[in-house]
């Protein structure tokens, strides 16, 4: 008998080999009897992967379960094709018991074929012979009679009744082409089915090697080949500031660089800027990435700065153009256009810069592009790449049922599309302001002398769509350069820089080296310089305004014993934050700082032995440091990094837009270091 458990682990299957279909892309089913528990009757159901799901990761919840007798029932009356989308709505009054998931506009493909188990997928193979001009000839000459051809329909309840009729014409056939979309395959069994399903993939691919010309996107271009390794990586994140403001000037966007070879051939090749301007065909491809990409038509030798202005002028082009494209088909009931601004930016020599709402979408975006190179280079090399018209990609792109998906997604958290930079952020302080970060939507760059531990603690918090490790001693220029083209690279953009780093020694006046005085300076202020120039660089280009938030301390304003080198380089810090708030703030960028105090537990500088020696300056153990600290304030609770990371979020959130210049006492109560 079906169960879910076997279309689940056939699902994951298939979609854990990008090979054969890409992320949360194409959708699978099985049909099944089971004991209605109203009636005590069987009852028919088809079990279908629902909207917005990923089959590598799918899991039961992630499944729509309908009563087949009354999906079936809705051909006897459905409005046409006209009117077909109306048919989504009816899904919901086929649904089962508790019914999971939201069905998605594929569920009439799934329970109109007469097969029990039924898989559509989006593989790049598949998809290179559905978009070649001569697609039908193509899948006859490869699959003969065991794979049909569907003209190009969008998705929706008309394409599952032409599947179904076709399948019945076709005894023979396990499967189909969709012209300009993808296959779909079937199977009496889940094993028959996914075997169908690899079939078809497999054929087409050792179809497309053996017979696809030698150079299916053209000869080499001249002047257009891949820059070494570490050129075009210093040359990407020379321009990703500028390419972030390009693809944010509606509104903000999380990047993603990739300068995988399958990319810069396909830039190294003659054709690639007809093949570009053609763009996509999958629906899932351009719904991810635009219709078309916008690409820099300069070789790979030209300057920074010529590429700069070459990739703002085709930008105003970009926006011009698809301004046209919507207003060419949009209709009075259209949603309003989502934004004029490319997803996808492709710089030859150098890579793809790919654009979403936060890491994963902007990552994937990336994969989906690739995913089309390789489709444009099998059709190419079997015959002519011919997407589906530029219409059909309007009513894909601007359709009402997609519009509604989206605005049922989740409302964004406070800082979503924020690219954030914590230094000294492997542990303590530096560690809670990255979790805290991170969790109000931000990505962030946890950068840290020790790189092992910076990449342990971005772990912690999530994956590398979530946080990445980098290693940066901040008191040397050229590390502080590289943690902050890093970050570029890894989230495409910087927002938000959190100087923290730092360490103290605490020793009188006339126990204090020079070379004490020296290192503590070279870290604190001399280090928060370095970082906060060089960010500022970034956020200047990109435009798009920004945070720089300095930790402090209470002894930038409070005079104690035994700490002269520290609570001076403190004191230098609480100035910068004024100086750069002054010289920012025309460019939209806040600069604020946050001044702690007795911050024992869980801090980094104490675990190094200033908590000893403040606890012998003191006369307590030093195990009641924290409590000590405590009960000198007028609050009298101790000071957890996490109330250091809540004043940081106070200040960078959505609350205090207008506050720049400021420090804010996170102390419990210090009346001595009171701001005047």
């Amino acid at each position: 008998m079906t169960t879910p458990a076997e279309l689940i682990a056939r699902s994951n299957r298939l979609g854990a080999d990008a090979k054969n279909t890409n992320y949360a892309g194409g959708n699978t089913s099985a049909k099944g009897t089971e004991i209605d528990p109203v009636t005590s009757e069987p009852v028919e159901l088809l079990w279908v992967k629902g909207s917005g799901g990923d089959l590598g990761t799918l899991r039961e919840p992630g499944l729509a379960v309908l009563r087949l007798d009354r999906l079936r029932a809705l051909v006897d009356v459905y409005p046409g094709v006209e009117r077909e989308d109306e048919m989504v709505a009816a899904f919901d009054y086929c649904l089962h018991g508790k019914g999971g998931a939201a069905p998605s506009i594929d569920t009439a493909m799934h329970g109109l074929v007469d097969a029990p188990h039924v898989d559509h997928l989006h593989p790049d193979s598949g998809i290179a012979i559905a978009t070649a001009a001569d697609g039908r000839e193509l899948t006859r000459t490869i699959f003969g009679d065991k794979v049909a051809w569907v003209d190009w329909r969008r998705p929706g309840f008309q394409l599952g009744l032409d599947i179904a009729e076709i399948k019945a014409k076709n005894p023979d056939a396990i499967g189909c082409v969709l012209g300009g979309h993808g296959i779909t395959a079937w199977g009496g069994t889940s094993d028959e089915a996914e075997q169908a399903s690899l079939w078809i993939i497999d054929t087409a691919a050792a179809y497309i090697a053996e017979h696809s010309k030698a150079d299916p996107f053209g000869p080499a271009l001249d002047g257009y080949g891949a820059l070494p390794e570490i050129e075009r990586r210093t040359k990407a994140a020379a321009l990703v500031a500028t390419i972030r403001s390009i693809a944010s000037q509606d509104r903000p966007m999380v990047g993603h660089f990739t300068d995988a070879d399958v990319v810069l051939d396909f830039l190294a090749s003659a054709e690639h800027p007809r093949l570009a301007a053609l763009g996509t065909s999958c629906p899932d491809h351009f719904l991810r990435t635009k219709v078309k990409p916008l690409v820099l038509d300069l070789p790979v030798d030209a300057s920074v700065e010529d590429s700069i202005a070459r990739l703002r002028e085709l930008h105003v082009a970009y926006r011009e153009d698809y301004a046209g494209y919507y207003d060419r088909h949009a209709t009075p009931d259209s949603p309003a256009m989502r934004g004029a601004d490319p997803l996808v930016v492709l710089v030859p020599g150098v890579g793809m810069f790919s654009f979403g709402k936060d890491k994963q979408t902007a990552r994937v975006a990336g994969e989906f592009y690739v995913n089309a190179i390789n489709v444009m280079r099998g059709a190419e090399g079997l015959s002519t790449y011919a997407p589906i018209d530029e219409a059909e990609k309007f009513r894909i792109e601007y359709w009402a049922l997609e519009e509604a998906k989206l605005q049922r997604m989740p409302k964004a958290k406070p800082l979503a599309t924020r690219i954030a930079l914590v230094t000294g952020a492997a542990s303590g302080i530096g560690k809670a302001i990255a979790v805290k970060l991170a969790a109000e939507g931000a990505v962030v760059a946890i950068a840290d002398l020790d790189l092992a531990k910076a990449q342990a603690a971005a772990a912690e918090i999530g994956g590398t769509d979530v946080a990445v490790g980098v290693q940066a001693d901040v008191s040397d220029e050229d590390q502080v350069r590289a943690a902050v083209e890093e970050t570029l690279l890894a989230f495409g953009g910087l927002d938000l820089v959190v100087n923290n780093a730092g360490l103290s020694l605490s020793k009188s006046l006339l126990e204090t080296t020079v070379a004490d005085w020296d290192l503590q300076h070279a870290v604190m202020a001399k280090g928060s310089f370095l970082v906060a120039r060089t960010a500022a660089k970034v956020l200047i280009e990109q435009g798009l305004g920004g945070d720089i938030v300095y930790i402090s301390s209470k002894n930038s304003v409070f005079a104690g014993p035994n700490n002269i080198a520290y609570s001076a380089v403190k004191a230098d810090q609480a100035h910068q934050v004024r100086l750069l708030a002054a010289e920012l703030g025309e460019h939209g960028v806040k600069v604020n700082g946050i001044n702690p105090d007795g911050v024992v537990r869980g801090s980094g500088i104490f675990a190094g032995g200033w908590g000893a020696n403040r606890a012998k300056v003191y006369g307590v153990e030093e195990k009641d440091l924290g409590a000590f600290y405590a009960q000198r304030t007028l609050l009298k609770r101790e000071v957890l990094p996490e109330h250091v990371a809540n004043g940081v979020f106070a200040l960078v959130g959505p609350d205090l837009t207008q506050t720049t210049g400021l420090h804010v006492p996170v102390d419990s109560g210090v009346a001595a270091a009171f701001l005047r």
